[in-house]
């Protein structure tokens, strides 16, 4: 893999081209690809540190392009995406898309994007410990799913949001580490100006979710300070 090389999978001329000149400020080297399956034949020669690719491709979308990805290799995959884009930006994800990121977008913020998902690639689990079970629950982090496991009632994926999703795989890396608010909006939703009330609202809606699956009370308050995910 080339370790400073992000590959952009972009049609827009103007936004690659914009985007090529922010990653070569920032000392990466950055190549392009007008379409879906020069994009592939790029990734396959130059095996790029990371990709940003962008849903609406002609001829092979992003879609398609990421689940090739998927069944290739285990590079990381920021979505580009325009604001109509949620239902294709929720099944990216579910793919093993990494991240996204809406259009308009902050060239600067793409950048700093960039380095949180190389930052996370390098310390996330190996492609064998992409599952992870706690108690009743079980979290798919490529998939992006999460069933539910009663041992006395039938297996069921949860209905979550994207941010309900984001905070419970973040907790459930590491099990009984109590987060604080600030720290889950920053890790999960870094796109948002999100405030502790926001958190708080979230994380009331997922225990619902988790209690009416039958998977407990996981999701602890610790007062003062935040909150934490336990298996008992």
């Amino acid at each position: 893999m080339t370790e400073n090389c992000i590959l952009i999978i972009e049609d827009e001329q103007e936004i690659a081209e914009i985007l090529q000149l922010y990653l070569q400020q920032d000392g990466f080297q950055a190549a392009h690809a007008m379409d879906g399956r020069q994009g592939l034949q790029m990734a396959r020669r130059l095996q790029p540190a990371l990709i940003l690719l962008d849903i609406r491709l002609p001829g092979q979308n992003g879609i398609d392009v990421l689940q090739a990805l998927r069944a290739e290799g285990h590079w990381p995959v920021i979505m580009l995406t325009a604001l109509t884009d949620e239902v294709n930006t929720l099944l990216a994800l579910r793919l093993g898309a990494d991240d996204y990121i809406s259009k308009p977008f902050n060239p600067a913020e793409v950048i700093a994007r960039i380095h949180a998902v190389l930052r996370r690639s390098l310390s996330s689990p190996t492609p064998t410990a992409r599952t992870l079970r706690l108690g009743a629950l079980s979290i798919d982090f490529d998939m992006h799913l999460a069933r539910a496991c009663p041992v006395d009632g039938v297996e069921q994926e949860l209905p979550l949001t994207l941010t309900e999703f984001r905070l419970l795989a973040h907790m459930a890396r590491q099990p009984r580490r109590c987060f604080s608010r600030n720290e889950l909006i920053e890790s999960c939703m870094p796109e948002s100006d999100a405030l502790d009330r926001v958190v708080d609202s979230h994380l009331s809606k997922l225990r619902k979710k988790l209690q009416m699956a039958g998977c407990g009370d996981l999701i602890e308050t610790v007062r003062g300070v935040g909150y934490r995910l336990c298996s008992d």
